[in-house]
C-alpha cells in the first residue's frame, strides 16, 4: 500500500493511497514487446531442401474410371460425349448411378485457366461429387530430381 506525505492534523497515521502506479508495468510490457520482436524473426526456418522424386505406387484405376474432361473452349466431355454444364449432376447421376462416392476422374487442356477449372470443381462439388482426382501426363524427373519451374508465355 502507498501512503501520502500530506500531514493531517487529525492522525499521526499516514493516509492511504488508493492510486496504482502503473509507470513500472508499461516498463515491462515495453521491455517484452522488445524481446519478441527481436525473437520472433529468429525462429523462422530457411532451409533449402532438394526433394527427392517420389517412388510411390499410384492407386489402382477403377474398372470404369469416370473421366470429365475440361476442353480448350471451356466445354465438358463425360468420357467420350460432350455435356452442358446445366446437364452435368443429371448425366452423372445416371453414369454413377446415384452414387456420388464415385471417384470423378477430372482433367483439362494445358490452355485452361485455373479459376475456370475451379468452376468446373465448384460444379461438381455442387452436384455432390466430392471425390475428384485431378488427372495429369506423368514425367519423368530429370536428373536432379527437381522439377523447372515454367515461366508461363
Amino acid at each position: 500500500m502507498a501512503g501520502s506525505l500530506k500531514a493531517s492534523a487529525e492522525t499521526a497515521d499516514l493516509a492511504e493511497n488508493h492510486e496504482i502506479n502503473v509507470t513500472p508495468f508499461i516498463d515491462v510490457m515495453l521491455v517484452l514487446l522488445i524481446i519478441f520482436m527481436v525473437a520472433a524473426p529468429l525462429s523462422t526456418v530457411d532451409v533449402t531442401v532438394d526433394l527427392p522424386a517420389s517412388n510411390a505406387q499410384p492407386q489402382p484405376r477403377p474398372n470404369e474410371p469416370l473421366f470429365l474432361t475440361v476442353k480448350s473452349d471451356l466445354t465438358l466431355a463425360l468420357g467420350n460425349d460432350p455435356v452442358q454444364r446445366d446437364m452435368l449432376k443429371f448425366i452423372l447421376d445416371g453414369k454413377t448411378k446415384g452414387n456420388v462416392d464415385e471417384r470423378v476422374f477430372l482433367r483439362a487442356d494445358k490452355t485452361v485457366d485455373y479459376g475456370d477449372l475451379m468452376d468446373v470443381m465448384n460444379l461438381l462439388r455442387k452436384a455432390g461429387y466430392l471425390k475428384i482426382a485431378l488427372v495429369g501426363l506423368d514425367a519423368a524427373p530429370p536428373a536432379g530430381g527437381i522439377m523447372p519451374l515454367q515461366n508461363p508465355q
